[in-house]
């Protein structure tokens, strides 16, 4: 996750009083984290491997009742 933070992810909405900090659990955020760095990142060529802890979905995670946070609900809520 600090490799994600540290490298292009966008991880100032699960901050604590962020949009996007809870759950706060190492699950949510990592979630949140790998996919706000492959969103920003996998058209330069950025990779999701992150040591075999993250794989591509293709259902949206934010649907499920375990992560409730996307990542165009936390920029619609950091414009507000």
């Amino acid at each position: 996750m600090n490799y994600a933070c540290g490298s292009g992810a966008d991880c100032d909405s699960i901050q604590p009083g962020g949009p996007c900090s809870q759950p706060d659990t190492v699950f949510a955020h990592a979630s949140y984290a790998f996919n706000s760095y492959w969103q920003r990142t996998k058209s330069a060529g950025g990779s999701c491997s992150f040591g075999g802890t993250a794989i591509l979905v293709t259902v949206d995670p934010s649907e499920s009742s375990i992560y409730q946070c996307s990542l165009s609900s936390s920029r619609m809520k950091s414009s507000d």
